[in-house]
Order: C-alpha cells, then structure tokens, then sequence
C-alpha cells in the first residue's frame, strides 16, 4: 500500500526556509526541526532565494 504524500500550505514552507535564510539553521537542521525531508527542503530555499532576487516562481513552486 502506498503512503499519500503529504502536502504543506505555503506559509509552511516560507517559515520553513526562513529558518534556513534569517535564522542560521543549516538545511539539516531546518528538516530535523519541522519534520520535512532534505529535497523538499532546499528546494524550498532556493525558490525562496529566488523570490528575494525578485524572481516569481513557477506555478509549481511553493
């Protein structure tokens, strides 16, 4: 039997890589501390990155 995936709002995943961006977490920590895998993760720090950089991400992205 398959696990569903789970799914995160995107305020989650802004707080998420906020703590990788302004707090000083290194991603392994950020994960450890809400739970999220190592991917998932940065990858939402780099479209966070990118969205500073005035980037708008993808319809896909967080």
């Amino acid at each position: 039997m398959k696990k569903a995936r789970t799914t995160y709002s995107v305020a989650f995943k802004h707080d998420a890589a906020n703590l990788v961006l302004n707090k000083g977490y290194t991603i392994q920590e950020a994960c450890n501390a809400v739970g999220v895998g190592y991917t998932a993760m940065s990858r939402w720090v780099a479209q966070l990155k990118q969205e500073h950089g005035g980037i708008t991400p993808s319809s896909k992205a967080m």
